[in-house]
């Protein structure tokens, strides 16, 4: 006897039921073996595996806010702006320096010229001058044994005080026709190599540690104007040059700074008389 088909009646009159296979509920995005052998539903996986994406994202950011705190802060020297001082604080725009020459050798160790600086040895000149017709008048002056107080900026302080400084010279001058403000700082350290060594930080430095601007009726560097400065190592001196205009432009041809700064720089004669002062006037 032929089998019977699914749907077949079976002699009795009745009709077999039809017989289909099942097909199988095709498997959610969100199944995982483990979860689901665990009991958890498709939707209660896909929950758990939101929850657990978040997490990871946050522990992840956690850790990489722990890893850049762990390297501290850059603060690259020559961008360091005046911010110390306040946003309008006077601060040169260029710095160039330059080693000590030979002829400053005999004042290398201050223990070889230990005399302290006097107000009337470096600014014994009331005016400086530029050309027959050019003057630079002093207008200010001041001697500081706490060199700290006559400089700002916190690598400058440890930086001097490391050098050893003793002391500090500052003279601000106005120029005869009532053009330029210039001033001169000179710095008494320890030693050649340490005065050298603050040159050369110096020309990265400048624009986050500088010598504070001495203030008169007569002439002041104008806020936030342009200025140029020069660092000079003179045995276990530094001196540091800076001019500007009073106006606060920049230079243009007609501007001599050259000539400005070989006059601002007749403060350094008081190194030179200690240097004849040690070796005698034959040198």
């Amino acid at each position: 006897m032929a089998g019977r088909g699914a749907g077949d009646d079976d002699g009795s009159g009745r009709r077999e039921p039809a017989y289909h296979k099942r097909r199988r509920t095709p498997r959610s995005d969100w199944q995982f073996p483990v979860l689901t052998d665990m009991g958890f539903r498709p939707e209660q996986q896909r929950l758990f595996v939101i929850i657990a994406t978040v997490a990871g994202v946050l522990v992840a950011a956690g850790a990489f806010v722990a890893v850049v705190s762990s390297l501290g802060t850059y603060s690259p020297e020559r961008q360091i702006t005046a911010s110390v001082l306040g946003p309008d604080a006077a601060v040169p725009q260029v710095f160039h320096g330059w080693n000590s020459p030979k002829l400053f050798n005999p004042v290398t160790e201050r223990a070889k010229d230990p005399k302290a600086l006097t107000e009337k040895e470096v600014f014994s000149q009331k005016g400086l001058a530029v050309s027959k017709k050019l003057k630079l008048k002093l207008v200010a002056k001041q001697l500081d044994a706490d060199c700290s107080t006559a400089l700002w900026g916190e690598r400058l302080h440890e930086l001097t005080s490391n050098a050893g400084c003793t002391q500090v010279a500052r003279g601000l001058y106005a120029s005869s026709d009532g053009r330029y403000v210039g001033q001169y700082t000179l710095l008494n350290l320890k030693d050649g190599k340490s005065a050298s060594e603050l040159v050369e930080s110096l020309k990265t430095l400048y624009r986050g540690g500088w010598a504070r601007p001495l203030t008169s009726s007569k002439a002041a560097f104008p806020p936030g104007g342009y200025s140029e400065a020069g660092g000079y190592a003179l045995g276990h001196y530094v001196g540091l040059v800076w001019l500007g205009r009073l106006d606060g432009t920049e230079p243009t041809a007609k501007d001599d700074f050259v000539s400005l700064t070989l006059a601002l720089r007749g403060a350094e004669k008081a190194v030179y008389r200690r240097v004849v002062a040690i070796t005698g006037p034959s040198s």
